[in-house]
């Protein structure tokens, strides 16, 4: 099968590249036609022995040679970063891609200069592990073809949805984006109260996170909707159904929408004073 040759350059080498990096690598992707540039000379020595793309001497340079650019910096550091990038902008632009959380994309082209076709997306920590769940939007710059590459490049970190509005990357924010700590704390709730039970840690700990696995592989396998597997393994006055009557009376489903409601607002504040202030 031949490789991918679509010239990506990536700005920023931090966890983020360095997982789609790997990701496009594993599909296929030729390591040559994908270009990393980041003031960390370390760490892009180490991405390319790594994945054996190549290092780029500055930004401008990666810029160049992009088909597709990848946004990868923290969000603090986008106004210069994409500032410097505004003047080594060829017309016509390439695909832009954005990574960074809570950069809006009327923010991204105000800071570029000029309007580009441009694909925001929402990842989260699991795209390290091939396992992300990723959000994305497109402004209607992009073209159908270049939104199918977005959705092509950003695969290889996880699975990929669409979103209508940029708005409702808030929403995907404070459900994939923050959603590992959620499940890391409730694994973390289990191992507690086992061990406090008897339970010796490292069982417990296997045991949670083993259970935990098995329940997403088999929601995400079956045609079956969460509520009813969870019914599936409910029976009529066992224990499940007695712990299951425990969770309600603390109102879990209440306490999870007010947790996401209050991370959706957050991401709103944030997005606000980073493009407000910038």
């Amino acid at each position: 099968m031949p490789k991918t040759r679509t010239r990506i350059a990536f700005i920023g080498g931090g966890n983020m590249a360095r997982s789609l990096i790997a990701g496009l690598v594993a599909d296929g992707h030729d390591p040559a036609a994908l270009i990393v540039s980041d003031p960390d000379a370390d760490k892009v020595s180490r991405l390319a022995a790594a994945y054996g793309c190549r290092i780029a001497p500055d930004n401008a340079a990666a810029l160049g040679e992009a088909e597709v650019l990848v946004l990868c910096v923290k969000p603090q550091a986008a106004p210069e970063v994409c500032r410097a990038l505004a003047v080594a902008l060829p017309d016509p632009p390439p695909l832009v891609i954005s990574v960074m959380a809570g950069v809006t994309e009327a923010a991204i082209e105000r800071w570029l200069g000029r309007r580009v076709p441009l694909v925001r997306t929402m990842p989260n920590t699991p795209v390290m592990v091939q396992s992300g769940a990723i959000g994305l939007h497109a402004n209607t710059a992009a073209s159908p073809a270049q939104t199918n590459l977005a959705e092509e490049i950003l695969r290889a970190g996880g699975v990929t949805r669409w979103v209508e509005d940029e708005g409702q990357l808030d929403i995907v924010t404070a459900l994939s984006g923050s959603g590992p700590a959620y499940f890391f704390l409730f694994m973390e709730a289990l191992e507690q109260a086992a061990v406090a039970q008897g339970l010796d840690a490292g069982t417990a700990r296997l045991l949670s996170i083993q259970t935990a696995l098995g329940a997403a592989r088999m929601a995400m396998e079956s045609d079956d909707s969460p509520a009813e597997l969870r019914e599936r393994v409910t029976s009529p006055g066992g224990t499940t159904e007695r712990a299951l009557a425990t969770f309600a009376d603390g109102d879990l489903t209440g306490l999870v929408a007010r947790a996401m409601d209050a991370a959706r607002h957050r991401a709103e504040e944030l997005s606000k004073l980073l493009t407000e202030h910038s």
